[in-house]
């Protein structure tokens, strides 16, 4: 595994946080390379689900919200950090400053509902309060 990016492991959920890219290379702050800090979202069911609701989030409590979205059966979307225009495969949390801690972070995806679907974590294992996140979505 690379320094800079954290990869699943076997266990594969229906949706799931595939791979988290966390150091965006060039650290420059520019929008560039805030968006080249993201991270990878697949759906591994052959049925499109709505993600509308769901929220991604880090152990600092950043969170973004899907509002709207469907992923499409067997797709992926990445989660990118800086300002963009949302498409079917890139969507942009339109931050101006960098989430996922280099060090050590956890990405949480969960339901409308508070359910954690899947997450990710990289660095010293956190203890297990410090990946609780709020899941407002308004």
């Amino acid at each position: 595994m690379s320094e800079e990016t954290a990869l699943r492991r076997p266990h594969r959920p229906d949706v799931q946080v595939s791979r988290v890219q966390y150091s965006p290379g060039r650290d420059d702050r520019s929008n560039g390379s805030l968006n080249g800090e993201w991270v990878q979202i697949t759906n591994n069911t052959r049925r499109a689900i709505s993600l509308d609701g769901w929220t991604l989030s880090d152990r600092d409590h950043h969170t973004y919200c899907f509002h709207h979205y469907r992923l499409g059966g067997r797709a992926t979307v990445r989660v990118h950090t800086g300002i963009g225009r949302d498409v079917r495969t890139d969507l942009y949390q339109d931050r101006r400053a960098y989430v996922w801690n280099n060090d050590t972070d956890t990405a949480t995806l969960r339901t409308q509902r508070g359910r954690t679907v899947d997450s990710i974590s990289w660095g010293p294992t956190p203890s297990p309060l410090a990946v609780m996140a709020r899941t407002d979505c308004r």
